[in-house]
């Protein structure tokens, strides 16, 4: 069993910046990929990041390449999401999730192929 624990969601300005962090507990933090979905209101989950076991592969979603950078420190059993330049249409329910595999980061672009899943935090983008 993993628990996860997403914080750092809030509200910020269009083209401000949120580091939202992702604290898991449980089974061995370094044997699972991590990924952040978001859920925006009145639409299905969608995919934003993911990351592989060691970090050395990552993926993102085309509308936040470039600003958002995902991350991860083992030691410390955390995933981080760095959101730069936000937009309005940031503004979701971020989650973090936890999958079982050794495979390119490509492969958890699908959130089916995650386990574990964290609470949610809210980021609000104003313009």
């Amino acid at each position: 069993q993993v628990q996860l624990v997403e914080s750092g969601g809030g509200l910020v300005q269009a083209g401000g910046s949120l580091r939202l962090s992702c604290a898991a507990s449980g089974r061995t933090f370094r044997g699972y990929a991590m990924g952040w979905f978001r859920q925006a209101p009145g639409k299905e989950r969608e995919f934003v990041a993911a990351i592989s076991r060691s970090g050395r592969s990552t993926d993102y979603a085309d509308s936040v390449k470039g600003r958002f950078t995902i991350s991860r420190n083992n030691a410390e059993n955390t995933v981080y999401l760095q959101m730069n330049s936000l937009k309005d249409e940031d503004t979701a329910v971020y989650y973090c999730a936890a999958a079982e595999g050794d495979y390119s980061a490509r492969y958890y672009i699908i959130d089916l192929r995650y386990k574990y899943w964290g609470q949610g935090t809210q980021v609000t983008v104003s313009s």
